[in-house]
């Protein structure tokens, strides 16, 4: 139980980093990684390779997480009745207008508009600051994939944050019209 307690707890900031990240929720990041720590703690003496206790518990959270962002895109958006008649003062209030916030918020956004696989990698590798070895064991994939997710995550933050690519990839309309193939037999694929 020492080691558990060696190894895993200063993690725990960076966990809580990732899954705020991930979620975008304070409160839902949390609990994220409070379910995180309970499968760590329950799972401890079945893991595979002690050598690697932060590939392994990231592995756990990112695993965890994507489980949520289904769960929550099958559900939908959920209130609670006493919630619809109360006004949230945080709803009618702005923040200040510094340029940092700004920066801050252009940049959360074109995170917010990179892939999810994309994303996690560079979460992983540029803010956890996990290998590339440990980002593709955290996430089930090889190292050549997690390479070029990131340099695909890299370049397109860089073009969103310039001006230059403003939408995310499924939102962005096709830069040329579709033209009939002149081989009708032959199908075009996007």
């Amino acid at each position: 139980m020492s080691d558990l307690i060696l190894l895993v707890e200063p993690m725990i900031p960076a966990l809580r980093r990732y899954a705020r990240a991930l979620l975008r929720d304070r409160e839902l990041a949390d609990e994220l990684v409070q379910d995180c720590l309970e499968r760590v703690i329950a799972g401890w003496a079945q893991r595979r390779d002690a050598q690697d206790t932060r590939s392994w518990v990231f592995a756990i959270l990112h695993n965890l997480a994507v489980q949520r962002m289904r769960q929550q895109s099958r559900r939908g958006l959920h209130l609670a009745m006493d919630d619809l008649n109360e006004a949230d003062e945080a709803a009618f209030s702005t923040p200040a207008p510094q340029e940092h916030r700004v920066r801050h918020h252009e940049l959360m956004r074109a995170l917010d508009g990179l892939p999810e696989d994309q994303r996690a990698v560079l979460l992983l590798v540029a803010v956890e600051d996990l290998s590339y070895a440990q980002a593709a064991t955290a996430l089930g994939i090889p190292v050549g994939t997690v390479m070029s997710r990131l340099a695909r995550a890299r370049q397109r933050l860089h073009r969103m944050l310039d001006g230059v690519d403003a939408m995310p990839a499924a939102e962005a309309p096709s830069a040329q019209p579709s033209q009939p193939s002149p081989h009708p037999h032959i199908r075009r694929l996007k």
